[in-house]
């Protein structure tokens, strides 16, 4: 089961998801090719051959090679497949949502083929009939899903954060619903096929109180946590959604580590090795922080 994967590669090497959400701009220019794809493709290759040691897995943000045409869904597909040949554990970034055989065909597409990935981020607002699916897919593959709970954007408020008539959230509603598909399959970890994405933001008081209680509440879901780095969250408020074993959950980070080249001191030249090496430093700072957190 690739969540029960997931748990042992936190144990092994930290709780660092690594965001490939690459865009051609993030690359240096030194180390760009002329074609927009293939540079791409490098400099994914470069980061997980630096990084696959030291961080538990990688997402990959399927709009940022869907923006690059047919050239870029082809680096979509050699991007997973490089990363899973070397024991990376790879979650594809696609958010589908969608009912009935529809559903059935999306889950084939991303947990087969030349899209294969281990795990998927799913959106419930259709309702259970647009996940079931992917629940009797993911347990026939060995494969596993992340499904969107409370999530770190701005606009969380709007539908997500409602209260109901008896005071809870409208995410609580997502949330009861994956418990009980939890209960469905577990691993030895605890955790079933199913986890769910909970955002890392938790600056004030009241949202770091959400977060504490968030983890308690759900604490038979694995988490997938964005928001680190530079969407504002840091180790402190990503440390609150672990548990006390510092395991849980992956966190991820993208632009951070994709773009920590940029950081390198004056008078060290940006080629692919010395970015992917900048990448590396990235990942094992954050590691560190979040453990010291």
């Amino acid at each position: 089961m690739s969540i029960e994967r997931l748990f042992d590669a936190v144990k092994r090497s930290g709780p660092v998801c690594v965001g490939l959400d690459t865009a051609p701009d993030y690359i240096p220019p030194k180390a760009a090719l002329e074609q927009a794809a293939a540079s791409v493709l490098r400099f994914n290759e470069a980061l997980i051959e630096a990084t696959v040691d030291v961080s538990a897995c990688y997402k990959i943000q399927i709009a940022y090679y869907e923006a690059l045409g047919r050239e870029g869904m082809d680096v979509y597909a050699k991007t997973l497949a490089y990363a899973r040949a070397r024991g990376g554990i790879c979650i594809a970034d696609i958010k589908r949502g969608d009912i009935s055989d529809t559903a059935v065909q999306y889950a084939k597409a991303h947990f087969s083929g030349d899209f294969e990935a281990d795990i998927v981020t799913l959106n419930p607002y259709m309702g259970m009939d647009s996940i079931e699916p992917w629940f009797t897919e993911a347990e026939r593959r060995n494969k596993g899903a992340f499904v969107l709970l409370r999530t770190s954007n701005k606009g969380f408020v709007d539908f997500e954060g409602q209260k109901t008539a008896n005071g809870a959230c409208v995410y609580d509603l997502v949330g009861e619903k994956l418990l009980e598909l939890a209960q469905r399959s577990s691993g030895n970890s605890g955790y079933g096929i199913f986890g769910a994405v909970v955002g890392a933001e938790a600056k004030s008081a009241a949202e770091r109180e959400e977060a504490r209680m968030l983890r308690l509440k759900y604490s038979k879901l694995f988490f997938l946590i964005p928001g680190y780095g530079a969407q504002g969250g840091g180790a402190a408020e990503a440390a609150l959604l672990l548990t006390e074993q510092k395991n849980g959950g992956v966190i991820n980070a993208s632009r951070s580590i994709l773009k920590a080249w940029q950081n390198l001191e004056t008078g060290i030249e940006t080629t692919l090795e010395n970015a992917a090496q900048a990448a590396r430093a990235a990942v094992i700072q954050m590691r560190d922080s979040i453990k010291s957190a």
